[in-house]
């Protein structure tokens, strides 16, 4: 015999597949729940504040342009941004609306 029995053991046992990926299943769900939902809830508050704009109400524009909505459609709004001037926009570049009455001298 050229191999005594000491030396002829079992080899090394592998660590367990669920283990091995543990790590990346975790970092994933930490992305999932600190980056990605937050983020998708903001787009979608945004989109339902835009989708429920109507005629009257007082905006900021994505530049920080204040106005009044004069007249509205499916992809555009024509602001009132003081003096009798109007301007249109895009409906995706309102940022913020107002509660009523903030623009009083408009």
């Amino acid at each position: 015999m050229l191999i005594s029995p000491a030396f002829a053991a079992d080899a090394p046992s592998q660590p367990d597949q669920i283990m091995t990926f543990l790590p990346l299943i975790v970092l994933f769900g930490l992305f999932y729940f600190m980056i990605i939902r937050p983020q998708m809830k903001k787009a979608k508050d945004q989109k339902k504040m835009q989708e429920a704009l109507q005629k009257g109400d007082e905006i900021i524009i994505g530049g920080g342009q204040l106005g009044r909505i004069v007249k509205i459609n499916d992809q555009y709004v024509t602001v009132d941004i003081g003096g009798g001037t109007e301007s249109i926009f895009q409906r995706g570049a309102v940022q913020t609306v107002l509660p009523k009455g903030t623009i009083k001298d408009l």
